[in-house]
């Protein structure tokens, strides 16, 4: 009876030793899952969160505003974002600091049809574009413009309401801007039409990170911030290595995004994803501050240790 009593009692707290093991982390996503979430989604299909002891919550937004603040606020441990927000939150004086990248590449581009004859960016004087996002999309356009020898004031700014797609082939505008080249050009192409992109970083805008992550300032130092960064990097490591066997895993468990757009953007991301995470391109950092300083976009440059560090 003794020996039993030992034996649940060792059982017992083995069991509870491997509970208070896995450390539980929310992720809230910056939109529907998606491929550019690959590496966390390969992550976890490989047991790499789960062999650094960690239970992760991926959690997709009803409002893809909110993550950010929502971390901010403590009730979220990390927030998937994009770089040139990062600025706005810093100045805004919101304790979030970036930790990591997952797409180390602008996927922002300017989209018209290959059947609209505009071949530069001279040729959208007097043109319409969609967009959805106002802010930063008027200083990448206005830039951009620059390299055709036109200003903002030459085309006409359209509110398209996230409908960028289906704006562009009615012949709402002539062209748009904030769709991704890894998404909406597919899109295009699977409704029949070729698109021409105008990629941003080709005219005159600094490269930037696409999508980055983020942590509340009293967390970075948290062990288990930086666990959840390398079980990331394996994940992506094996999506790199393994992206057919890795995509038909993702489109089996999420059977509603099996179909060609996602599988295309599966394979069409894989070039854009970090390989290393954690590294922090002070420069690329530093030098989108300045572009939108540049463009009253932030009232001044903070010191980049404010917004954006490289765990160690």
């Amino acid at each position: 009876m003794l020996k039993k009593l030992a034996l649940g009692a060792a059982f017992a707290l083995m069991t509870m030793t491997s509970a208070q093991a896995a450390e539980k982390v929310t992720v809230l996503l910056d939109w529907f899952i998606n491929p550019d979430h690959a590496p966390i989604m390969v992550a976890e299909q490989i047991g790499a969160f789960k062999d650094a002891g960690l239970e992760v919550e991926i959690v997709p937004p009803a409002d893809p505003s909110m993550p950010p603040r929502l971390v901010a606020a403590k009730q979220g441990d990390l927030a998937i974002s994009y770089q040139p927000q990062l600025y706005m939150y810093a100045e805004q004086g919101l304790p979030l600091v970036r930790v990591g990248t997952i797409v180390n590449s602008p996927l922002n581009t300017v989209a018209v049809l290959e059947s609209s004859g505009i071949k530069s960016m001279a040729d959208f004087k007097g043109k319409k574009i969609g967009y959805s996002v106002s802010g930063v999309e008027e200083a990448t356009l206005g830039t951009m413009l620059k390299q055709g020898g036109l200003a903002l004031g030459d085309i006409s700014m359209i509110n398209v309401n996230f409908q960028l797609v289906s704006a562009l082939m009615a012949g709402q505008v002539d062209g748009v801007i904030g769709g991704y080249r890894n998404f909406e050009a597919t899109e295009m192409r699977d409704l029949g039409v070729e698109p021409k992109l105008f990629n941003v970083e080709d005219f005159g805008v600094p490269a930037y990170d696409e999508l980055i992550v983020l942590a509340n300032k009293d967390s970075v130092n948290d062990p288990k911030i930086k666990k959840f960064m390398e079980a990331m990097k394996k994940g992506t490591d094996y999506l790199l290595a393994h992206p057919q066997e890795t995509w038909e895993a993702f489109a089996k468990t999420h059977p509603d995004l099996n179909n060609n757009l996602n599988k295309t953007a599966w394979i069409d991301t894989l070039p854009m994803f970090a390989k290393d995470p954690m590294a922090l391109d002070v420069a690329r950092y530093e030098g989108y501050s300045k572009f939108l300083f540049e463009n009253k976009l932030i009232k001044k440059e903070l010191p980049i240790g404010d917004y954006a560090v490289e765990l160690k």
